[in-house]
């Protein structure tokens, strides 16, 4: 009775953890933490200055127009701007990819093994 009784919490633990949004990840910095929905400044000031930043485009579109005097040019627009940092936790951690929009925290990810001195608050 004992094992059909572990069985049914374990099933139901598992259960529940699958039904967790998706989205419930965090940025762990030092003793600090940061999640989507979170502002660049509230990263800033939890986490420290990135190692890197850099903007992204994502749904870019080009196309080709031509004016009344016969001219052609070609057009280049951003759907949505991204801006994106990068924390090097160094040795023993990862580099972690935070992706803005619109001076909110959309997504993290982790972008190889870090190197060398931790960029990261706390670690």
């Amino acid at each position: 009775m004992m094992k059909k009784n572990n069985i049914i919490a374990i099933f139901t633990a598992l259960i529940f953890l699958l039904l967790l949004p998706l989205s419930s990840w965090a940025f762990r910095c030092g003793s600090g933490l940061v999640s989507e929905g979170d502002s660049k400044t509230k990263v800033q000031v939890t986490c420290g200055k990135p190692t890197s930043k850099e903007t992204a485009c994502e749904n870019a579109q080009e196309y080709t127009t031509t004016s009344k005097s016969g001219k052609t040019r070609n057009v280049k627009k951003c759907g949505k701007k991204l801006e994106v940092w990068y924390y090097n936790c160094g040795d023993n951690d990862f580099i972690y990819k935070l992706t803005f929009e619109n001076g909110i925290l959309k997504d993290e990810d982790t972008e190889g093994r870090g190197r060398g001195k931790s960029d990261c608050l706390g670690r």
